[in-house]
């Protein structure tokens, strides 16, 4: 026991008061440092390794060194992802939460087999990164308990809570991008049926045509007509797009596109029928807005130009009579 006070008043004397805990911190990430190696490293599977190289046997010539190249394209997000070994410590056990999460994750545009890993390890690990942050400032700044605390907790919350916002917003910025460009995409799918083109073909084009316009939508066109085309039933096809896109029009949609093909109704005239409530739909939202403006210029109206315009006309007053309260001629 002695020995360990003596080493503290070593420590205190050498690096000032706050020496142990400078000296335990950097224990703490030299510890972390040697073991991130031992836990991101991955063991190659002796079976896959295996099936590549017959692939590798079997295929050979310049074709051969083309499609080996594709193999490994398409095998290339089916690799474990080296947030495989943390993901189970951070993310929940809870099926419905996880499925919840990856939905949203989807919605906002991530597809990738390791983006719900990457989301859970990355609030964890942004919660202890600034809240480590946030105390290595509070310490350099010489603040209280008190404020250490609520600096630490702060940066702790900002960290934790940081990337589930940014997901929410993204996730709100594609599905208004994909509800705007929906009546133009399917006026121009009319088209298409119209002029004798299969509906997945109809995708197609369409995709072609509002890429640079629309891409987000544009890429679900892209995924639900190589779904289609790769023998996928049309109604879970349809149903998955809804899904991902999380837009009541294109659920809507869905359910007409469904109901037509189980009915056998003309596909076009559904596109037609359809198309004209979102058009419909389109200009009420616009409408919406431009009756929500005049509220807000009164509100903006209220806040920053009264308050300047009661400080010219009773200011000089107020002046006057603070002057003559403090007794002055």
């Amino acid at each position: 026991m002695e020995s360990i006070n003596h080493i503290i008043d070593l420590l205190i004397e050498t690096f000032g008061p706050m020496g142990p805990v400078w000296v335990m911190g950097g224990f703490a990430a030299l510890l972390i440092l040697s073991a991130a190696p031992i836990v991101f490293s991955k063991h190659s599977d002796p079976f896959a390794r295996l099936q590549r190289d017959r692939d590798a046997m079997r295929l050979s010539g310049q074709a051969g060194a083309r499609r080996r190249a594709e193999i490994e394209r398409l095998r290339a997000d089916d690799k474990p992802s080296r947030l495989s070994s943390l993901a189970p410590l951070f993310e929940p056990k809870d099926k419905k939460a996880l499925s919840t999460a990856r939905e949203q994750l989807i919605q906002a545009g991530y597809r990738s087999r390791a983006a719900v890993q990457t989301y859970f390890v990355a609030r964890v690990l942004g919660a202890v990164l600034l809240a480590v942050g946030a105390l290595l400032y509070s310490l350099l700044r010489g603040s209280e308990a008190q404020m250490l605390a609520y600096t630490v907790v702060g940066g702790m919350a900002v960290g934790y809570f940081a990337p589930n916002y940014w997901v929410t917003r993204r996730r709100g910025a594609r599905q208004q991008e994909i509800q705007d460009g929906f009546p133009d995409a399917l006026d121009m799918m009319l088209v298409c049926v119209e002029a004798g083109q299969s509906l997945d073909q109809a995708l197609m084009r369409v995709a072609d045509e509002i890429t640079h316009a629309h891409p987000s939508l544009a890429e679900e066109f892209q995924i639900v007509s190589v779904e289609m085309r790769a023998g996928k039933e049309r109604a879970v096809v349809l149903r998955d797009f809804a899904n991902r896109s999380g837009v009541q029009d294109v659920g809507s949609f869905v359910t007409v596109l469904i109901q037509s093909s189980q009915f056998g109704t003309s596909i076009a005239e559904a596109l037609r029928v359809y198309g004209a409530e979102m058009r419909d739909k389109r200009v009420m939202r616009a409408e919406e807005k431009a009756n929500k403006l005049p509220t807000k210029l009164t509100l903006g109206t209220m806040f920053f130009t009264v308050p300047p315009l009661m400080l010219i006309l009773i200011g000089p007053s107020l002046v006057d009579i603070m002057e003559v309260m403090a007794g002055k001629p």
